[in-house]
């Protein structure tokens, strides 16, 4: 085992929050939140009010990956079990619906979360449903990205590079001995494992998100890592899904599905993919360090293996900047003082060292907060501590997380996954396709601006 501190790298990637100052409008104003001392870090739990009053709150987050979910459940009842005063309804739900359709769904019926994972945050900052997040609680982290000059979350943590999680044994017996140093090598290596009798690649696209992993790796390769504007550009149209950097990284994505990518896809669920890895019904999954824990924990005993996928030229860019996301405040909840405090409290029990550093270490995260936080990491999560690291690399953000001038309409993101789902279950022409993502994307844009 590794014992690493992480928070350093963190303050490395995070500075590279400088790189996005071309990528959205006044995203750089002065951090003033970050001007105070972090000495609220080290006072988790906070003292409740003196009269114990009861307060209940609830609370909705991401929890397609049962990783995540659990370990956010555990701070829950941790919490509670130190703050008896304190109630956390917590309302999030597993399903295979997108996230902000599912948080949309919930505003709708009059049920928002008063303390709620916000990920499309200029979506409900521009809507009024979250409020900046309070200055005491912002100066626990290291500058964290700002969206109309205000910083609206407490960062869960930094985003994490995504990559190939291989069977070693499948590898073995396929007979291959080196990793990849071009994307024409890792197609190479996908025919010796198809060769051996292995499907090489397990997908699961029944969970619309999961799909995101494929197209990102293709985008930020051929698109992103480039022109990380690219996005506002088109917005103005002076760049189209049918030019040729596009159609080339859509033509990659469909040949790999096609050819390389097990049947089942469409039917099966993310929350499948590990146990089908460590039967070894797959060699291989695409996928980000929260899944290390879920499969180990599914075979203590399989031996696995994590790299990133370089592309064509033999340069790797991965997901690695910071973008404006984690636990945001309610506008609603933000009218209640008791209910404020307590979630003020919560917040600050959850990044406190100890807490927080249970939580990284269940889904093999890199900390956010200024605080140090050492955990203990295998040599997977320490491949991916050297991706952002390594100032060789490329760092980027996936279709949907950019913001200001680069943010994209925010149902378009669902759609074009789907628009790709059928492209490949269709065989379809990858141009033709592309002309549709464009008529859409122009359509939304309209839409939004009426």
């Amino acid at each position: 085992m590794y014992k690493k501190s992480v928070t350093a790298l963190s303050a490395t990637l995070l500075a590279a929050t400088a790189i996005l100052s071309a990528c959205g409008s006044n995203n750089n104003a002065s951090n003033t939140a970050n001007n105070g001392n972090n000495t609220a870090a080290t006072n988790a739990p906070a003292a409740t009010t003196d009269a114990k009053k009861e307060v209940q709150f609830s609370i909705g987050y991401a929890s397609g990956d049962p990783a995540t979910k659990e370990a956010i459940a555990e701070a829950v009842k941790a919490f509670m079990e130190a703050n008896p005063n304190v109630k956390i309804k917590d309302i999030s739900e597993t399903s295979s619906a997108a996230y902000l359709d599912w948080l949309k769904t919930k505003d709708a019926v009059g049920e928002f979360p008063d303390l709620v994972e916000i990920r499309d945050t200029q979506v409900f900052a521009d809507a009024g449903k979250i409020v900046e997040l309070p200055a005491d609680l912002a100066e626990l982290f290291d500058n964290p990205p700002q969206v109309d000059g205000k910083v609206w979350n407490a960062p869960m943590s930094v985003n994490v590079p995504q990559g190939i999680i291989y069977s070693k044994k499948a590898y073995a017996d396929a007979g291959i001995t080196e990793l990849p140093k071009t994307y024409d090598e890792f197609l190479a290596i996908q025919e010796k494992l198809k060769a051996s009798g292995i499907t090489p690649l397990v997908v699961g696209g029944k969970d619309i998100f999961h799909m995101g992993f494929w197209v990102n790796k293709f985008l930020i390769d051929d698109v992103y890592s480039k022109d990380p504007d690219w996005n506002s550009k088109r917005t103005a149209k002076t760049v189209s899904f049918t030019d040729a950097n596009v159609v080339q990284a859509m033509t990659d994505f469909k040949d790999l599905f096609t050819n390389y990518v097990d049947k089942g896809w469409l039917s099966t669920g993310d929350n499948q993919t590990a146990s089908i890895l460590v039967a070894g019904k797959a060699a291989q999954l695409y996928s980000g360090t929260w899944m290390f824990t879920q499969i180990q924990e599914a075979d203590p005993s399989f031996e696995f293996g994590f790299y990133a996928i370089p592309d064509r030229e033999g340069k790797v860019n991965v997901i690695g900047l910071p973008s404006p996301a984690g636990w945001s405040l309610s506008a609603e909840a933000a009218k209640d003082a008791d209910k404020t405090e307590a979630i003020k409290d919560f917040i600050r029990f959850f990044f406190a060292p100890e807490q927080y550093a249970k939580y990284l270490a269940s889904i093999n995260a890199i900390p956010s907060t200024k605080e140090k936080v050492t955990y203990e990491t295998g040599e997977q999560m320490q491949v991916a501590l050297d991706l952002i690291a390594d100032p060789n690399v490329t760092k980027s953000l996936a279709i949907n997380n950019w913001w200001g001038d680069n943010l994209i309409p925010p149902q378009f993101r669902n759609w074009f996954y789907k628009l790709l789902q059928d492209l490949v279950v269709k065989d379809e022409n990858v141009s033709d396709y592309m002309k549709q993502a464009d008529t859409e994307y122009d359509a939304q844009v309209k839409a939004n601006q009426q």
